[in-house]
């Protein structure tokens, strides 16, 4: 019987060097699913780096031109590896939504941090990581070239490790398979953290060992929720973060030194408010140098 053809990553590539970085990325990605690669561009798409053309038809040469030199770029980069690429004409987020609708993942990029990160995140990656019903991975321009995509198990290399940031009042199933998956693709170590908050009513520090029980608790079920993703992941090293304070500050320190940080997103129903990315992943987006996986669910 043959196996079951891979879906394939996808890329949305806009003729930026951040669209570059998460070609680049997203290419290192399907190699490692052993997945073909799709190229994405969206013909109303124009580049945030420098001004587009001047005239209708030099854009038009531009855009039909950007999946073709990042094809070339990349066969360069990762002989033999399966790519597509396609213009599709659309609003950006609109047709990159689409496209992770048959994808694996989608991998956009963004500018690299800086003082005034928090604005140049952009609206076509905002609107798209809001309303994917897929994996989202945003890659900075910088992460490129940021070391090793995997672990190295010769030891010649110790591997970057996976983050997952994990919500105990809802553990999705789908954000905790992704970020084990991506720490077992890799062979590099899964740190997983857990920020609390003691009740309104209770003071921090008021009784040592009620502090010291409150920790433990958070601690021992955070233990049992990961206990059976171990069993099914016994090669992964799962290091557990059960952590006072703000998610969003503990996760951005560990993935200042992190190969990937995986966050979800809540889906809510058809009928509620417009989709919404969350202040965790919205945080995460802006200011972590690393690139970030928003898993909806």
């Amino acid at each position: 019987m043959t196996s079951p053809v891979p879906r394939p990553v996808a890329v949305g590539v806009d003729g930026s060097p951040a669209g570059l970085a998460a070609a680049d990325w997203g290419a290192r990605e399907a190699q490692l699913r052993d997945a073909p690669l799709r190229l994405v561009h969206a013909g109303e798409w124009q580049p945030y780096s420098h001004p587009p053309p001047e005239g209708p038809e030099a854009a038009r040469r531009w855009s039909e031109g950007v999946p073709q030199e990042v094809t070339t770029w990349l066969h360069h980069r990762h002989p033999g590896l399966d790519i597509t690429a396609e213009r599709l004409t659309g609003p950006p987020p609109e047709v990159l939504c689409e496209a992770a609708e048959a994808a694996e993942l989608l991998v956009i990029g963004t500018v690299g941090i800086g003082p005034v990160a928090g604005f140049l995140l952009g609206s076509v990656a905002l609107a798209t990581v809001a309303h994917s019903e897929r994996p989202v991975v945003v890659v900075r321009a910088r992460a490129a070239d940021d070391g090793p995509h995997r672990g190295h198990p010769s030891g010649a290399a110790s591997p970057r490790p996976v983050v997952l940031g994990l919500d105990l009042g809802r553990p999705c199933d789908d954000v905790i398979r992704f970020a084990f998956d991506a720490a077992a693709l890799r062979v590099a170590p899964l740190i997983v953290v857990h920020g609390w908050n003691p009740p309104m009513f209770y003071a921090v520090g008021a009784d040592p060992n009620e502090d010291a029980d409150i920790a433990a608790e958070e601690q021992a079920a955070l233990r049992r929720t990961l206990g059976p993703w171990r069993e099914k992941y016994p090669t992964v090293d799962v290091a557990e973060q059960a952590v006072i304070g703000q998610p969003a500050r503990h996760l951005l320190e560990a993935g200042s030194r992190a190969a990937l940080v995986v966050v979800g997103r809540h889906t809510p129903s058809p009928r509620a408010l417009p989709p919404r990315i969350g202040h965790i992943a919205h945080a995460l987006l802006h200011h972590c140098p690393a690139p970030v996986a928003v898993v909806p669910h």
